[in-house]
């Protein structure tokens, strides 16, 4: 199998999900015994989150580039950033490093287009839900999105910064989603991309009104599938 970097800590919660489900994943396709063969480095959330208030993405780039640079050292084959959101500085990423980023919004919309999806509302930070660094990814496994509206975007992106990546989980968050998931039913959607690793938290993937596409689920089927060689 080959050796994974992850890069973590964005929240250490994600972080977590992550190792368990790539785990799971070659467990079940590999044998009980077999784990997956990863470097993780964890970082300190707390310097991203001041880059980001202060709009430096040079520096949120640079932190993540230089985690990447890290992890290649120390014997990486390839890796994944454990958070939608970072994404936005993949390029930078990719340029800094001679190994492979496996992108997530890449297997999301592969995913999509695998399963028939056309048509879909994504959820997440509000740079996920409003910017194009992630949307663009999307449409082009030919899938439609809906607009943001910018309510959803202020209610998501505070119950993801302000309670879930604290580790807080909440009925009315629950609620909150259900009721948008149900919106975007009437708007249209076909389905909802959770684009945020924590979202899970607040919502049901396997009961709700619309097909639940789990970024964090996808992109660990896929590091797993990559581990082992078959992507």
């Amino acid at each position: 199998m080959r050796k994974l970097g992850l890069i973590g800590g964005m929240s250490w919660i994600s972080t977590r999900a992550y190792y368990e489900r790539i785990n799971k994943e070659i467990q079940r396709s590999s044998n009980f015994l077999a784990s997956a063969p990863m470097l993780i480095e964890s970082l300190d959330y707390s310097l991203i989150a001041k880059a980001k208030q202060a709009d430096d993405w040079d520096q949120v780039a640079s932190l993540i580039l230089e985690s990447a640079r890290r992890l290649e050292s120390a014997g990486a084959e390839g890796i994944i950033i454990a958070a939608n959101t970072m994404h936005k500085v993949y390029d930078r990423v990719v340029e800094g490093i001679s190994i492979p980023v496996l992108h997530i919004a890449d297997s999301v919309g592969a995913a999509m287009k695998e399963a028939g999806c056309e048509s879909a509302a994504v959820l997440g930070t509000r740079y996920i839900m409003t910017e194009s660094f992630y949307r663009q990814r999307l449409v082009a496994h030919g899938v439609d999105l809906l607009p943001p509206d910018p309510n959803d975007v202020e209610l998501v992106d505070g119950i993801i910064y302000k309670e879930l990546m604290l580790g807080r989980v909440t009925r009315s968050a629950e609620r909150a989603l259900k009721t948008i998931i149900t919106n975007k039913d009437k708007e249209g959607a076909k389905a909802i991309v959770l684009a945020c690793t924590e979202l899970e938290l607040v919502v049901d993937t396997d009961a709700n009104v619309l097909p639940v596409f789990d970024s964090t689920a996808i992109h660990c089927r896929d590091a797993a599938k990559w581990i082992m060689g078959e992507a």
